[in-house]
């Protein structure tokens, strides 16, 4: 997800706990844990800054996403709030666990994806059923907050708008799940992009040299959008010695198209394929 999502998912998560029978500098404490939480897996990006190998792509949502990690990420957490607000509550580990559970695990839900498992597979574990900017996410945010305006007990409206952001997303889940699988017995590759628009996805297939994009949903038609060509037969190494990013973003992508011509060698995202070109290409002249 972007960056304002995962801050709205931290003030969001700091609405829904019960902080009656807390103190000022607890509630402070718990502001901290909370927004830090929904942010520290994205401190990855001060990686580009000694990225000498074209790295970047596989760095970027990497170890720093990693199940594995979000209970050191939560400890650390604990241990910045506890020194600064003189807190020792163990409540705010858990606290600080969810909200960095919260932030790698949505972003395992957008096509971006993350190394979810990481050290032990490095697999980019991506479901492509919401999109990385989700202005139903931002509308649920936005109702919430005017609903929890007038209670009194505010802490439970933010725990029903919780509620229906995971309602959202299983219901998104469920209608990706769906339109991947009646994809998958014809072609020997798939993925899913979603629309900004709900229920709307584009699947991306691969077959040979054959790559597809379909505008589908469940309650529609699908649409092809554009038909591309991947020319599988052409050798990689020269682009992959020249530019050490297109090797990246070979691993990085569920699939790539190769592009083989007089002009270029190169490979990219058909994921985020405008018609023209993909924001994520990688290439050399030739």
């Amino acid at each position: 997800m972007d960056t304002i999502t995962h801050t709205l998912f931290g003030l969001t998560l700091y609405g829904a706990a019960d902080k009656r029978e807390l103190q000022q500098h607890e509630k402070r404490a718990l502001f901290v844990t909370t927004l830090v939480g929904s942010q520290i897996p994205d401190s990855d990006v001060i990686s580009r800054l000694w990225d000498t190998e074209g790295m970047y792509q596989m760095w970027h949502r990497g170890i720093t996403h990693s199940i594995f990690l979000v209970p050191i990420f939560a400890f650390l957490i604990y241990i910045l709030v506890r020194l600064l607000f003189r807190v020792t509550d163990s409540r705010y580990f858990w606290w600080a666990l969810l909200s960095v559970f919260i932030h790698n695990t949505s972003d395992l839900f957008n096509a971006w994806g993350t190394g979810y498992f990481e050290p032990v597979s490095d697999v980019r574990v991506t479901f492509g059923v919401i999109p990385i900017v989700d202005f139903v996410f931002w509308m649920i945010f936005l109702v919430t907050w005017l609903l929890a305006r007038k209670r009194d007990v505010r802490h439970h409206v933010y725990r029903y708008g919780w509620a229906a952001l995971v309602a959202y997303v299983l219901i998104q889940s469920a209608q990706g799940t769906y339109l991947y699988q009646s994809y998958a017995d014809e072609h020997d590759e798939v993925a899913l992009s979603a629309s900004f628009i709900p229920t709307r996805f584009t699947v991306i297939t691969k077959t040979g040299e054959n790559v597809s994009l379909y505008q589908d949903s469940v309650y529609q038609d699908a649409a092809l959008k554009y038909e591309l060509m991947s020319d599988e037969q052409v050798s990689l190494e020269p682009l992959f010695e020249a530019n050490k990013e297109a090797l990246t973003l070979s691993e990085w992508s569920p699939f790539v198209v190769i592009v083989a011509n007089e002009e270029r060698l190169g490979v990219f995202d058909p994921r985020f394929y405008d018609g023209e070109s993909s924001f994520l290409y990688e290439y050399i002249e030739r």
